[in-house]
């Protein structure tokens, strides 16, 4: 999809570049890195568009934006805690510790398969058996054993449980040891793991399998947590079809089917998806009217005849946090406080433009709104060296292939192929990087290996 307000005409200049590379860059030869211009044209748009020298003074920087964006959805009003079925909770933060509601084991049980023995052996086995879930045992007395399961009560004045390859019974019914039995050997005694109302996880825990398991273990059916960042997403361009092959200067819109999941992987409650197209009154009904704690729109960011998100905000009395970002693809981003506090994340209509809006400005707003820790930074080196425009920081899909990170081709802004292949976005810094530079990597949710992947 290629909509207005995307950032086409400048990076006009890098595509050129990357198409003659991918002429060169045939599979067996060796990269050719591209050359970085001297410099860009000083801006072919008029009235202040993406790419004229005003836009360039105001354009905030990457890293800069990131921590604006984040620092805006924490002045957000605070968030009410939410009660959540532990089916529904996975993904979410705790909003509160988590203390145990019982001792865990809540009784004396058996870690292994065996016989509950009681004194020294060999003893008599008993007929009976011990199961987990089942009543309490009778009592051993000295020289006696009975089957137990693995989770079974152990009966009381038990010395040891003998695993059952360690014992063996002869043809009058004596148990026999194999190997030398230790007091209290494969007992887990009641509270081994925790004590009731002992604090099990701090508040601002990621809830991930691992402590859905834990909850559950410990008597919760239900969790306080952070609920979800509410997000209704905004579609805007009359060229878009929904259905069938792109014809008569018409495309598809990509970022309908794109965004919801990505956001949703990111965290958030998609409430709506809203196709506006180029009516500035029709755009503005549904920025007042939406009760989403985060508007997204796609496109019509620039400044041009029907590119109406700017105005739209002054309209409605806005304040803008962010008017353009240093970064390619995507410069013309946005980031506003549309009143109260509910924030707007203008999206460049270009769908890599979009990608990088959605890392830039989204990511950090919703984690923040979602009180989830930020990812710990991480970098690899880079196989091949990548151009870097003169100013701005680029984000480069890349493939991890061991302890490299290798950009792919089709990274244009327009395009979706490249990131579609990609694992991560490489941080490139303005002038480009060598081969073997380390660079900060940003991973995409799906090949992420944190709870972040979550579609549903």
């Amino acid at each position: 999809m290629t909509a207005r307000g995307a950032d086409t005409r400048q990076d006009a200049d890098d595509l050129d570049v990357e198409e003659a590379l991918a002429l060169v860059n045939k599979p067996g030869r060796d990269p050719v890195p591209a050359p970085v211009p001297a410099s860009f044209p000083a801006g072919r748009a008029e009235h202040g568009g993406p790419h004229s020298s005003e836009t360039r003074r105001r354009a905030t920087p990457w890293r800069q934006a990131r921590e604006t964006a984040a620092a805006a959805a924490r002045t957000a009003a605070q968030r009410a805690p939410v009660s959540v079925p532990l089916a529904e909770a996975l993904g979410l933060v705790l909003a509160e510790p988590l203390p145990a509601l019982t001792d865990l084991p809540s009784f004396d049980t058996s870690a292994m398969d065996g016989w509950a023995v009681a004194g020294p052996g060999p003893w008599t086995v008993r007929d009976d058996g011990a199961l987990a879930g089942g009543e309490r045992p009778e009592p051993l007395s000295d020289g006696e054993a009975v089957r137990i399961a693995t989770g079974a009560r152990i009966p009381q004045d038990t010395t040891a449980v003998l695993r059952s390859e360690h014992g063996r019974v002869d043809a009058k019914g004596m148990l026999h040891a194999i190997r030398e039995v230790g007091h209290g050997q494969d007992i887990r005694p009641r509270g081994q793991e925790c004590r009731t109302g002992e604090h099990l996880l701090p508040a601002g825990t990621l809830v991930t399998p691992a402590v859905l398991g834990l909850a559950a273990a410990a008597g919760y059916d239900t969790l306080s947590a952070v609920p979800r960042p509410r997000v209704e997403v905004l579609v805007l361009g009359d060229e878009l079809l929904t259905e069938g092959l792109p014809h008569d200067g018409r495309v598809r819109d990509a970022l309908g089917p794109m965004l919801p999941p990505w956001l949703r992987a990111l965290g958030a409650e998609v409430t709506g998806v809203h196709r506006i197209g180029d009516e500035a009154e029709a755009l503005r009904q549904a920025v007042t009217r939406s009760e989403a704690e985060l508007i997204v729109t796609t496109g019509g960011t620039a400044a041009g005849p029907v590119d109406h998100v700017h105005p739209v905000l002054d309209r409605v009395g806005a304040e803008v946090l962010i008017d353009g970002v240093a970064v390619r693809p995507g410069h013309p981003m946005l980031l506003a406080r549309t009143g109260g506090h509910q924030l707007l994340a203008g999206l460049p209509g270009n769908p890599l433009a979009a990608v990088s809006g959605l890392l830039t400005l989204v990511e950090p707003v919703l984690r923040t709104l979602a009180a989830r820790p930020a990812p710990e930074p991480y970098t690899l080196p880079l196989q091949s060296a990548v151009h870097g425009h003169p100013h701005d920081t680029r984000l480069v899909p890349v493939v991890l292939r061991g302890d490299l990170a290798v950009p792919v081709r089709y990274n244009g802004p327009a395009m979706l192929r490249g990131v579609a292949a990609a694992d991560a976005l490489a941080v490139i810094p303005p002038g480009g990087a060598r081969p073997g530079q380390e660079a900060e990597l940003l991973d995409l949710p799906w090949a992420a290996a944190g709870i972040g992947v979550c579609f549903t």
